[in-house]
Order: structure tokens, then C-alpha cells, then sequence
């Protein structure tokens, strides 16, 4: 989805694409931590995939593409919602029934021509920023791993975790706040530990504690940074416009790997100084990016109540370091006072 923007060309950035959606990750003779990509595709959500969301990918399904769910045209190609172009006036629906724009069930809702979870998968060759890496029997090396979740209000725009350690810990206790079309309490957090619970065949207390090992036997392990591109200002808006402007925190997360650029030290970890982000060209709204970095206390002890009991489900199987990364976080918090039990 990463193309340079405007602001950042200058610079001459180019952007490879090794893989989508899976990365193995092992440790090689050298110490340090390098990964391949196990599949030969990609398999990704069609609604909301245009030409200015990802152009890449845009370019990669115009041949060669198996398409899931979709709605189907009368000249024989497809269409799903967000797509480019005008929406059709007609076509086959996903589920094989005639479809026609501006159409409403019973209750006055629109019908949709395309499934909310319609899919194509491609050849990740076709993809015109595919590195050339993608059969190397090497891989790639790991400099960063970049955790994220979906917070409105509590996570700032990126920092980077204290050390290995409590890299894990952010991996451990990443989450998303439900929305209106997910199941469950809408704002409510939705824990997903590495973005892994779905997909994890064992305990994920056993997963955290293979991190932590992982740590341990590489010899220069990578850094490890969140990120929160869906942080609201009062009026619910993104503050951030996400896309190719995330380039822009991409590149203070390789500065900082470089040791090229500062930061600012927080409870939570090290922060970008508002200067240390590259704002050519973009024009964010007056004091967004102090809202994007800021820190709430208050916002982050509350945090850490939900994030005993998801801890607590785990029993004994919980690696006693992510206790130890949680009370240090507490105490960072409240300026050195101790936290409560178990």
C-alpha cells in the first residue's frame, strides 16, 4: 500500500513489497533476526481497494486474479464498494441474485452489490514494487517489528518499547476498539495479542514465552514500535491521514534504528520530538500532531486495569516477565508508587 508521498519524494525513496500477510522469522548465523515470505500471493479485502488506497495492488489484480464475492458487471468485470470508477447501474450480486444501484432491503437499507469481506488473491509477482529478494533463499534481515491497534484516543501515533522486553509486552497487550459493524460492545477493547489470536495453534502464553526465548539468542535483536494511525480529535475525525503519508513515521522508526534521529522519553516508551517528523507537504490541522503524540496517565492507568484481567485469563501459562514489563509500567505511571497483586 506504501508509495512516497509528495512531501517525501525529494528524498528518493523507493518502496519493495517482500509480502503481504506472513513473515517466518528465524534467527541466522549472523546473529540477527531475517524472515521470508512463505507464500506466493497475495490475498487481500476488495471494498475500500482503489487507486488511491493502493495503487499497487490496483495494478497487481488486473490480470491473472481470482476474485471472491464480488459484484459482477454485464461486460463481465467486477465491482465491489469503494472501488474506482462509477458505481455500475447493474450487475449479479454476491450471492447470484440481480442487483440494481440504489437498491434497499425492507427496512430501507441499502444493498450492498459486493460482500463486506469480498476477496481476490494475485501472483505477489505482478506487484510492480515486488523486490527482487522474494526468492532469496535468505530472506530478508529484520530491523524493526511494528505493532499496531485501532485507539481513538489512548495510543500516540508511534513510539518505540524500552528494549526486547517490553516489546513484547505491546505485542502482548495490543488491541482495537470495536466498531459499529463488529460483534460486541461498540468502543469496547478487543485484545489480539501480535495480531496472532485467531491464528495461533497453541497456547498464546507459550507464543509470548517463544518471543521472549527469541530475545534471548539473537545477538542484536530488532527494535520494536507501535503504531495508532486511527487516533480522533473531538469532532471524531483521523487525525492522521494514514496511507503513503505513513512513510512519514516509517521514516523516523528506520532513523531511529540508524541512530540518526532523537526521541522523547515517556512512561509508555520513546516518542518522536514534533520535530523529528517530516511535515513537508502535509497539512495536518492546527495542533494535530501534539494531539497525535500525546501521553494521558490517566487514559494509560485505565488501560492497564483491562489489561490485568486479559493477563489474568492466562494463569501460570503467562510468562512472569510480562508481569514485571506491567508493574514497571505502572510504576513509570504513578512516578514510582507500587502496584496492586495478581
Amino acid at each position: 500500500m506504501l508509495v512516497p508521498p509528495e512531501g517525501l519524494k525529494r528524498k528518493g525513496y523507493r518502496v519493495w513489497t517482500v509480502g503481504d500477510d506472513i513473515a517466518w522469522m528465524r534467527v541466522d548465523s549472523d546473529g540477527s533476526l531475517w524472515a521470508v515470505n512463505p507464500e506466493t500471493g497475495f490475498f487481500g479485502v476488495a471494498p475500500g481497494t482503489n487507486s488511491k488506497t493502493n495503487p499497487n495492488m490496483v495494478q497487481t489484480i488486473t490480470r491473472n486474479t481470482i476474485f471472491t464475492n464480488v459484484l459482477l458487471k454485464p461486460d463481465g468485470t467486477v465491482w465491489w464498494e469503494g472501488a474506482d470508477g462509477e458505481v455500475p447501474e447493474s450487475g449479479i450480486d454476491w450471492q447470484g441474485r440481480p442487483w440494481k444501484r440504489g437498491a434497499q432491503d425492507a427496512d430501507g437499507r441499502p444493498v450492498l452489490g459486493a460482500h463486506p469481506n469480498s476477496r481476490f488473491t494475485t501472483p505477489v509477482a505482478q506487484c510492480p514494487s515486488a523486490t527482487f529478494r522474494l526468492e532469496h533463499h535468505h530472506g530478508v534481515p529484520i530491523s524493526a517489528v511494528v505493532f499496531g491497534g485501532r485507539r481513538q484516543h489512548l495510543a500516540p501515533l508511534v513510539y518505540e518499547t524500552f528494549n526486547w522486553k517490553h516489546g513484547v509486552f505491546a505485542g502482548a497487550t495490543m488491541g482495537s476498539e470495536r466498531t459499529a459493524a463488529q460483534y460486541g460492545k461498540q468502543g469496547e477493547v478487543r485484545r489480539d495479542p501480535m495480531a496472532m489470536l485467531p491464528f495461533c495453534g497453541y497456547n498464546m502464553g507459550h507464543y509470548f514465552r517463544h518471543w521472549l526465548n527469541m530475545g534471548k539468542i539473537m545477538s542484536k535483536a530488532p527494535r520494536i514500535f507501535h503504531v495508532n494511525w486511527f487516533r480522533t480529535g473531538a469532532d471524531g475525525k483521523f487525525l492522521w491521514p494514514g496511507y503513503r503519508e505513513n512513510l512519514r513515521v516509517l521514516e523516523w522508526i528506520l532513523d531511529r534504528c540508524n541512530g540518526t534521529v532523537g526521541c522523547q522519553k515517556t512512561p509508555i516508551g520513546y516518542l518522536p520530538r514534533l520535530k523529528d517528523i517530516d511535515m513537508t507537504k502535509l497539512n495536518l490541522a492546527e495542533g494535530a500532531i501534539k494531539k497525535l503524540l500525546a501521553v494521558n496517565r490517566k487514559d494509560w492507568l485505565e488501560e492497564l486495569k483491562g489489561i490485568k484481567e486479559f493477563f489474568k485469563t492466562f494463569g501460570d501459562d503467562l510468562p512472569e516477565e510480562l508481569w514485571q514489563e506491567y508493574y514497571a509500567l505502572h510504576k513509570r505511571l504513578t512516578g514510582g508508587k507500587a502496584g496492586t497483586g495478581k
